[in-house]
């Protein structure tokens, strides 16, 4: 059999070279990324469109696979049974329940707060006014997103218990689908899905997260790929980073290409953009205060099913980032 090697040396003997793009692997040589992404993963959906996490993985001789998902606990499952190897953004919330169930992860990235990027809605004729009002009332909420946290936050400002509810657990389409035909009294969301039916339904905003719920997102990975392939967390790191502050400052320009992805008007991801910061920084350990709190509120409620030591969780720190360029 004739190897790849062998063929190298006879074209050298021959006097020729066997040329390759720049800091790019052979086909042969490249190994896989599964990215898992949902679609509120803004960055990641940018990303996707334009290539260049593709060309920048493809330099480093990885290949990537995209994978996506309805919201972010299938999302953290995939990550968790080693269906996939990176995680786009999901809620702070959504770790927690990984850790709950046992998972290995790593935090490489986190957006800062984006408080009003989620809401709790209710018809725009609807009798509820306040919080205090979902009382006995039947609320669609995605189970483990971001916003399952606003509810209980805000609940329990207003004197309530999770249990003084009655939760439809719904992935977004499916709650908008019941919201829509009055089978719910409320829906608990988040962009851009707020600003969708903000737009073409006829809505009031009962709470965001104003001074209830922080709403950071956070990028992940397995363990073991994080160890076994630092050169990727960090090229995705940088290309996050760069994505976000791109998306501040070009508004409309992000809006064109996500949304025909998104399948919604540009105007609409323009509102929802608006409310989310996009600012990638690295995780300090400061950071897990907040996902602690996040925890203890989930095992309070008995929607957790155990107690979660937040600061259990691995980080993926700035200083080994450093050290692998």
């Amino acid at each position: 059999m004739i190897t790849r090697r062998t063929l190298a040396a006879l074209a050298l003997a021959a006097g020729y070279t066997i040329l390759q793009p720049f800091g790019a692997a052979s086909a042969a040589d490249q190994k896989e990324v599964r990215i898992g992404f949902q679609k509120s993963s803004t960055l990641i959906t940018l990303l996707k469109a334009n290539g260049e996490i593709e060309k920048r993985l493809s330099a480093l001789g990885y290949t990537v696979k995209w994978s996506e998902f309805p919201s972010g606990l299938p999302l953290l499952e995939a990550l968790n049974v080693g269906a996939i190897d990176v995680s786009a953004d999901v809620a702070d919330t959504v770790p927690v329940f990984a850790q709950a169930a046992g998972a290995k992860l790593v935090y490489v990235a986190q957006e800062t707060p984006s408080p009003t990027a989620q809401a709790i809605l209710v018809p725009a004729k609807s009798p509820l006014t306040a919080v205090a009002d979902l009382k006995g009332k039947k609320i669609a909420v995605t189970k483990a997103a971001g916003s399952h946290y606003l509810l209980i936050a805000a609940l329990a400002k207003a004197g309530l218990k999770f249990k003084d509810i009655e939760p439809a657990y719904l992935s977004p389409a499916d709650g908008r689908a019941a919201f829509e035909k009055g089978a719910v009294d409320a829906w608990v969301t988040w962009d851009p899905f707020v600003a969708a039916a903000q737009k073409q339904a006829e809505v009031r905003i009962l709470s965001d997260g104003t001074g209830l719920a922080s709403y950071q997102r956070y990028y992940l990975a397995s363990t073991k790929f994080a160890a076994a392939e630092p050169k990727v967390i960090a090229a995705l790191f940088d290309l996050l980073k760069s994505t976000g502050e791109w998306v501040k400052a070009h508004p409309a320009d992000a809006a064109k290409i996500l949304a025909p992805a998104w399948g919604l008007d540009s105007t609409v991801v323009e509102v929802a953009n608006e409310r989310r910061s996009y600012q990638v920084r690295e995780v300090a350990a400061s950071d897990l205060v907040d996902q602690q709190k996040i925890a203890d509120a989930f095992f309070a409620e008995g929607v957790l099913p155990k107690a979660v030591n937040a600061k259990d969780a691995e980080i993926w720190s700035p200083t080994k980032k450093a050290s692998q360029r």
